[in-house]
């Protein structure tokens, strides 16, 4: 049956606030004139789309710059506290929340640490709710809750939030995703959506939006915790696979006879270069040391400090040709304790990339993740932000929790 004309209309405007705030959601201010560049909308629509997007709240127009005599041009800049996410990234040792304003501005963070063992999906829940009550305490008056993220290290099912494989937690086929709705409700009587996703595909997400990978199409985010999990963006799109699984990389196996591995193979990436591994590769115990710790008295500058990395380098290295062969990337992104150890490691990494097919590893940047709160956390509240993203006026206009100081 062919969509009414008015139905046809409402999409048509539906889909070009989408693509507006979008960008001034990822890039920043803009001017009117950037805008119809950019979108290759003409002026008038442009000034009917902003006129829209300023009378809700989630954009203001205020002056420029000009490097020029004059008066400078008007540009429009998404208003942070317009509407706000709650983001939570699930670790093995702690649960980390921030409340995100829109445009990417972190407006407070909190951490709560926990034990490894004995931690279940019911503590994890009264944590998230606990935690969600504190940050919205501090909202600023006027504010939309829009949405909530939640990173979880594991196979997640897309719909309904079901982890059905997190190893390092400990959890195997659990629904976190309906629990967790039924106390929110219980809690804020009409919360809104909450979305929860593998933390390598978040961290993926926003190093590729608004962080190292920014510009680049194509890309690998490497999260390194306990364990270690990928996110691959192919051609500007993330990579789900049929279930949402895709990227599981740090159970690649690099070495059949190697150490056994909590999923139950033996010699998976994570098991040569995961923390635990790291720091016993430093003579140190995983149980009563800190990889930060043990780096802030090595000299990355001199030969020894390589002494005792080598091999995790080197297999870091192997791990990333692999991947560099297969995606043939534009860049690599190393997060979590990765982050840290690259320059540790440069070296043994760039021996090991060397290795790679020469047209694959061509123009391949091995960098550390640049999102100062944390990959995964700002990738889950992107996550939170997309239905607002989708549709602007129709999320302004039915969210039921506005939230005052």
């Amino acid at each position: 049956m062919p969509t009414p004309p008015a139905d046809k209309h409402d999409q048509v405007r539906r889909n070009n606030l989408s693509r507006i705030l979008r960008h001034l959601h990822a890039a920043g201010p803009a001017s009117r004139s950037d805008l119809v560049g950019l979108t290759g909308l003409n002026r008038s629509t442009v000034g009917a789309i902003v006129a829209d997007l300023v009378e809700t709240g989630l954009v203001e127009e205020r002056a420029g710059t000009t490097s020029t005599v004059g008066r400078p041009s008007l540009v429009v800049a998404p208003v942070a506290t317009s509407a706000v996410v709650l983001s939570f990234e699930l670790r093995v040792e702690k649960l980390i929340g921030s409340l995100v304003g829109l445009g990417g501005t972190v407006l407070n963070t909190r951490e709560h640490p926990h034990m490894r063992a004995g931690y279940g999906v019911t503590i994890a829940v009264d944590q998230i709710v606990q935690m969600s009550t504190d940050l919205l305490e501090h909202v600023p008056e006027g504010s939309s809750w829009v949405g909530t993220g939640i990173s979880i290290p594991g196979s997640i099912e897309t719909e309904g939030g079901k982890v059905r494989l997190a190893p390092n937690l400990g959890w195997e086929d659990i629904s976190l995703g309906e629990p967790l709705m039924v106390a929110m409700r219980a809690q804020f009587g009409d919360p809104p959506t909450v979305t929860i996703r593998n933390d390598s595909d978040l961290g993926a997400i926003s190093e590729h939006l608004r962080g190292a990978a920014a510009g680049a199409g194509n890309m690998i985010y490497i999260s390194g915790e306990i364990g270690i999990g990928g996110g691959v963006v192919v051609n500007n799109r993330l990579l789900d696979g049929v279930g949402g699984f895709a990227g599981e990389v740090g159970h690649m196996v690099i070495d059949p006879a190697g150490p056994e591995c909590r999923c139950g193979s033996h010699g998976c990436w994570e098991t040569l270069i995961g923390l635990d591994s790291v720091i016993r590769a430093t003579g140190n115990d995983p149980e009563t040391a800190e990889l930060s710790e043990i780096l802030s008295h090595v000299d990355p500058t001199l030969p020894s400090a390589h002494v005792g990395f080598d091999v995790v380098g080197r297999s870091i290295g192997i791990g990333i040709s692999n991947l560099v062969n297969i995606f043939n990337p534009e860049a690599v992104v190393l997060g979590g304790h990765l982050r840290e150890l690259l320059p540790f490691v440069e070296d043994s990494v760039s021996e090991m990339l060397a290795r790679a097919l020469p047209a694959s590893r061509s123009g391949v940047r091995v960098v550390p993740a640049s999102i100062e709160i944390g990959s995964s956390l700002m990738g889950a509240a992107e996550s939170g932000f997309e239905g607002l993203l989708a549709d602007p006026i129709g999320v302004m206009n039915s969210s039921s929790v506005l939230i005052a100081s």
